[in-house]
């Protein structure tokens, strides 16, 4: 499933895309019936809170955002969603953002060529039967496919949607509120770190790769309870995140390794969905089998101790742990590091 830094890109690219412009709209499928009713509106703007995004559109481009005209179509991708970006030269940084392995090894529909000018035309692409919602503006269009929620809600849906949401790392937090909700309800739970931090209703957007990594980084095990982990180190393993989020949410990777442990056992476990990230196919990024930790690294020797890396559902999902760096540590035992959270430097 795309975690937050993906959805980040996503607004991202839909401000840059289609910020302040008139759009047409149309559901492929089928699927997606307020297609329609949205043709012709302005893309206001695009936010991201977690593994949401929501598109604010509105009959023209001086209406107030605040405005109860204003339509916020509802993005959850999921775990098969993806956008699909073509367009003029400049109109969107990725081809694709979202589900990545719905790009591993797929044959694209080529773009129609213009014959006399003898270039690709974007305008000319027939979307294909599987999109929900295609969007177009006067520089390019995005295809979206696979989400698990596609929909059209008002100011008090949206707010909903919101207030079933903890703090999203990537949000402004100039105050610490974020950071400071986070702790309190980790620390009001006895349930295990490494299950509140994969519920949504605890911290926004952190899905099992982020789970994992950063309980590392952390020196943290997966199963102690909430309840027994004191203030400072939650706050550390915030900040973390945040860094680690705006690392993903900058280059569109999830990379959580220091430059100095990547050749380190340079291994990873792949399975039939393998961990495969968009840009793998890049010569000058980071290789899935250096990203990580211990994620989709059980039964090989994690990179600083040797020890062999496990891995066990918890509460549905697959956790990934290495049993000597991430040694059991609470309020109740003496918790040291060799390298804080926060003195971490990631760099790509």
């Amino acid at each position: 499933m795309p975690e937050g830094h993906t959805v980040h890109r996503l607004a991202a690219a839909f401000e840059r895309g289609f910020g302040g412009q008139r759009v047409a709209t149309s559901s492929p499928q089928g699927r997606f019936s307020d297609a329609a009713a949205l043709e012709g509106m302005v893309l206001l703007g695009a936010e991201a809170v977690g593994k949401h995004l929501f598109l604010q559109l509105a009959p023209s481009a001086d209406v107030d955002p605040a405005s109860p005209v204003v339509r916020h179509v509802h993005i959850h991708l999921g775990l098969y969603g993806s956008w699909t970006f073509a367009g003029d030269p400049g109109f969107a940084e990725a081809h694709a953002i979202g589900a990545p392995r719905l790009r591993v090894g797929e044959t694209e529909e080529s773009l129609a060529t213009d014959e006399a000018a003898g270039t690709a035309d974007w305008r000319r692409l027939v979307p294909r039967p599987t999109v929900r919602l295609r969007i177009a503006g006067p520089r390019g269009l995005a295809d979206l496919t696979g989400p698990a929620a596609c929909e059209v809600l008002d100011a008090p849906g949206r707010q909903a949607v919101l207030d079933r949401l903890g703090p999203d790392p990537l949000r402004p937090d100039p105050d610490g509120t974020g950071r400071r909700r986070f702790v309190d309800r980790v620390r009001r739970s006895r349930t295990a770190i490494g299950v509140q931090l994969m519920n949504q209703q605890v911290i926004a957007g952190i899905g099992n790769i982020y789970r994992a990594e950063a309980l590392f980084r952390a020196r943290l095990a997966p199963f102690v309870p909430g309840a027994d982990l004191s203030r400072p180190l939650l706050e550390d393993l915030w900040e973390d995140l945040v860094a680690l989020l705006a690392y993903g949410a900058r280059t569109g990777r999830i990379v959580t390794t220091e430059p100095e442990h990547r050749d380190l056992e340079a291994r990873i476990i792949e399975r039939s969905r393998g961990t495969r990230q968009n840009g793998d196919e890049d010569a000058d990024v980071v290789p899935r089998e250096k990203s990580f930790y211990v994620y989709h690294r059980q039964s090989l020797p994690c990179r600083l101790c040797g020890t062999t890396v496990r891995s066990q559902d918890l509460a549905a999902r697959t956790v990934f742990w290495c049993p000597a760096c991430q040694r059991v540590r609470s309020r109740r035992a003496s918790w040291t590091r060799e390298h804080p959270a926060a003195a971490w430097a990631l760099t790509p």
